[in-house]
């Protein structure tokens, strides 16, 4: 299509995106200003210690992911997805209003309660999120559609993590803490009611609320469709690779870089963009098909950048220790562009890769199984978050810094690039077709 933007305007694909929208924002505003008071006021919630409290908040919102994906699969492709949709959204509002007890009560316990079915909520709502698309869109407006909902996600991520500090740090931030993620909450079940009827695929499924059984049940079906498979390993180690990196921004805003919280945001936000900039920019470059050359030519682009703004940080951090009398903003010269525009290119070249993957899994799982596809999607994105902390602490456990870091991760990118080319020739077929057509 001519102008993805125009699906914004239709009643297919407007009232999905906004609701989707508003979910991720309103996950991220609660998350950052919850862990931004545990992080400056601690005391006043509890005794243990911040920093621990910081590390293990976050788990509590993934591990649903593990507990429920395989059977939200299952639900997703039982019952129209427009109703499910809307329940979601009204438990949202239930769980806002036990979060806003938490703050005003400044009860932890309850607020890592709220955090958790937060988790629970995103959980529910992923299977749906993804094979809602196929039902509604053409073939030919996938990578559209893709491409807008990754933008749209991004940037609510964003603007959820800034607004959720700034709350979080108000003397009075329970109180426009609370009402803030109860608008959001009511705003997204009133879009929901516009997003049009999705006929469930399968309605006779039989649930299985077992979510060890259904996992392994899941991934053996998957794992034989290696197509499917490797396309969703593909996936985790997007988000692998950018839990990676993301983790380290304020500590590299702080300690590497001797910046502050504005250069953290400033960093975040360029990234951010930088992602919705090439979701976006794949519609137009696969020309509305489905072009697996792009997930090369972003993972290549990935590598470039990680491993440039590696060096670039680190020649940085060098100059400040040599010269402790300058600042980030007083070094002046290009590095501090060159690291910018990194970033920009990191987060475009990120765009590009994982929107085909998504148009990937749509396009070829069967629509009885769309969701479930999701889903096991979803599980091992979970696993690859949480293998992505490991990894950090083992390296920095090695004396790895922060730099060295990002510079391995772009290197271990390359491996991962170079075992899809192996497992699916696809991908290699696909970019030199690519490159081809673009020399033609």
């Amino acid at each position: 299509m001519s102008n993805p933007f125009n699906l914004l305007s239709q009643q297919r694909f407007g009232p999905f995106f906004w609701t989707q929208g508003l979910g991720a924002f309103n996950d991220n505003v609660f998350k950052t200003a919850l862990i931004t008071q545990v992080a400056f006021n601690t005391a006043s919630l509890t005794t243990l210690d911040g920093a621990t409290l910081a590390t293990l908040l976050p788990g509590l919102f993934i591990l649903p992911f593990f507990l429920f994906s395989a059977s939200a699969g299952q639900l997703a492709d039982k019952y129209e997805k427009s109703q499910i949709i809307r329940m979601v959204k009204v438990l949202e509002i239930g769980i806002m209003l036990f979060a806003s007890i938490g703050f005003l009560s400044r009860s932890l316990l309850m607020l890592a309660l709220a955090l958790f079915l937060m988790g629970v909520h995103s959980t529910l709502f992923g299977p749906v999120k993804y094979s809602y698309l196929p039902q509604h869109l053409q073939p030919g407006e996938l990578t559209a559609g893709n491409g807008l909902v990754e933008m749209g996600s991004f940037v609510a991520i964003l603007l959820g993590q800034v607004l959720g500090a700034w709350l979080g740090s108000l003397e009075q931030h329970a109180l426009f803490t609370s009402l803030s993620v109860l608008l959001v909450a009511v705003s997204g079940y009133h879009l929901s009611r516009g997003i049009p009827l999705s006929p469930a695929p399968v309605p006779d499924i039989k649930i299985n609320w077992n979510p060890i059984t259904e996992t392994i049940k899941n991934v053996r079906t998957f794992w034989a469709q290696q197509t499917l498979w490797v396309a969703i390993v593909a996936i985790s180690w997007f988000w692998f690779f950018g839990a990676t990196l993301l983790a380290q921004f304020p500590n590299l805003a702080k300690n590497v870089l001797q910046g502050s919280e504005r250069d953290f945001i400033s960093l975040l936000s360029i990234f951010s963009v930088g992602v919705g900039v090439g979701s976006i920019w794949c519609e137009k470059l696969s020309k509305g098909k489905q072009e697996l050359g792009l997930v090369m030519l972003g993972a290549a682009g990935m590598s470039l950048f990680a491993w440039d703004f590696a060096s670039t940080t680190g020649s940085i951090q060098q100059q400040l220790l040599t010269h402790p009398a300058l600042t980030l903003h007083t070094l002046g010269g290009v590095d501090d562009w060159r690291m910018l525009l990194d970033v920009a290119l990191l987060g475009v070249s990120g765009g590009l890769y994982i929107v085909p993957l998504y148009v990937l899994l749509q396009s070829r799982a069967e629509a009885g199984y769309q969701s479930r596809v999701i889903a096991a999607n979803n599980i091992m994105n979970a696993l690859f978050m949480v293998l992505s902390a490991g990894f950090s602490v083992l390296l920095f456990g090695m004396g790895v810094t922060i730099p060295q870091l990002f510079a391995i991760t772009a290197a271990a990118n390359v491996l991962v690039a170079i075992y899809l080319c192996f497992r699916q020739p696809e991908y290699w077929h696909s970019v030199r077709d690519y490159l081809r057509g673009l020399r033609g």
